[in-house]
């Protein structure tokens, strides 16, 4: 997620009620992504395949806040940019940039190497459940064609590396975008939001009214507001946070109805769009997508309620702070084992409602060891493997 690695240790100083944001962001991606079986595949236990899609997208639109919350430490942390440009690129984009490849390619070689080793299809299908027919095939050739296309996009099987591409991107703006919110004023911040915020409802402009809005048509993508869109808002929106708090009491009695609220929209959303059998990829997650109203409002009084956390315990510290260094790699390694995280909460019986949580904490807490081994067996060399 946001540079995950040690972002706030590099800051000037370190601000600990990030690093909860940080932690309930980075769980949650876990939990998010140990719901995909319940979201797109009922696994072998057909009878329950309706509980288990209803808790999927209970816990799928409960989830939603998880990448916003990434790219708000991100804008919290280093907007305005300080240093020359060329340092910020090379410090940011190289840090992500090796483990991003070589990460990426272990996870599209995965299923030949199964194959390689003799292991039944099933092992693919625990690990990733929307894998494709080509991906069952587990052949050298596809393995190799997705590694190829990396530049391009992420594969079927390495769905979670999206991020990365936005990541980067992020980093390559940030500079510029940098220098207008070093000299704007608080009133034209606000006024930014409000265009990003009206930004927000394009998605369900184009998918419920028509197709183009602004200007947009079949020869023009970019809108009226279109450089107002996307995660630019959130960037923004963590800067603009870290410096303008609410108290406690206007939390709970907007914040709190505000989260429902936007929780709401996304699970009723999400249930209505899923009942349409011939629902597009598109659709299936409209109500789900990240720069959308609904996900804001939840995002920002969730944002604002961890701000108030106050983490006295040195042990608590120190352990977050250790999360700030291996987030990177927990976000590189996790995904799998949050597919076989289901696959054994389901053999141990453990009840529906409780398989995703019990999934996302063991996928959660075993990469976050992996990490600490790799980055102590590996030494000045783990930053190109896991940041």
């Amino acid at each position: 997620m946001e540079n995950i690695n040690a972002v706030s240790s590099q800051s000037r100083q370190h601000i600990v009620w990030l690093d909860v944001v940080r932690f309930v962001a980075m769980f949650t991606v876990v939990c998010c992504h140990s719901a995909d079986p319940f979201n797109y595949s009922a696994g072998n236990v057909s009878a329950d395949a309706e509980n288990i899609k209803l808790w999927g997208a209970i816990y799928g639109g409960f989830l939603r806040p998880c990448v916003p919350l990434f790219v708000m430490i991100t804008g919290a942390l280093l907007l305005p940019v300080r240093g020359e440009t060329s340092v910020f690129y090379r410090k940011r984009i190289s840090r992500v940039f090796w483990p991003f490849l070589i990460w990426s390619a272990l996870y599209n070689l995965f299923p030949y190497l199964t194959r390689l080793f003799g292991c039944g299809q099933d092992v693919v299908l625990a690990c990733f459940p929307y894998a494709n027919e080509e991906v069952m095939g587990r052949s050298l050739g596809v393995s190799l064609k997705y590694i190829s296309e990396v530049p391009l996009n992420f594969s079927a099987i390495s769905g979670h590396m999206w991020y990365i591409y936005l990541l980067i991107g992020m980093y390559l703006y940030m500079p510029i975008f940098s220098a207008w919110v070093e000299k704007a004023s608080e009133k034209a911040k606000r006024w930014f939001l409000i265009a990003w915020g009206v930004t927000l409802f394009v998605p369900y402009y184009r998918v419920f009214i028509d197709q183009y809005i602004w200007g947009a048509c079949s020869w023009n993508e970019f809108y009226m507001l279109y450089n107002f869109a996307g995660f630019n808002g959130y960037l923004l929106l963590g800067h603009y946070l870290r410096h303008h708090d609410w108290s406690l009491s206007k939390i709970l009695v907007w914040g709190i109805p505000m989260f429902l609220i936007g929780y709401a929209i996304t699970f009723f959303g999400f249930r209505y769009m899923t009942a349409f059998p011939d629902c597009t990829p598109e659709e299936y997650e409209l109500f789900w997508y990240y720069c959308s109203p609904n996900v804001v409002m939840m995002t920002m009084p969730l944002f604002l309620l961890l701000k108030k956390v106050k983490v006295t315990n040195l042990r608590i510290q120190k352990a977050l702070a250790n999360l700030t260094v291996c987030g990177f790699g927990v976000y590189m390694i996790h995904f799998f084992l949050t597919g076989p995280g289901i696959v054994l909460a389901r053999y141990l019986h453990i009840p529906i409602p409780l398989q995703i949580f019990f999934s996302a904490v063991v996928a959660f807490f075993i990469s976050w060891l992996l990490v600490i081994g790799i980055r102590k067996i590996s030494g000045k060399y783990a930053r190109y493997i896991v940041g």
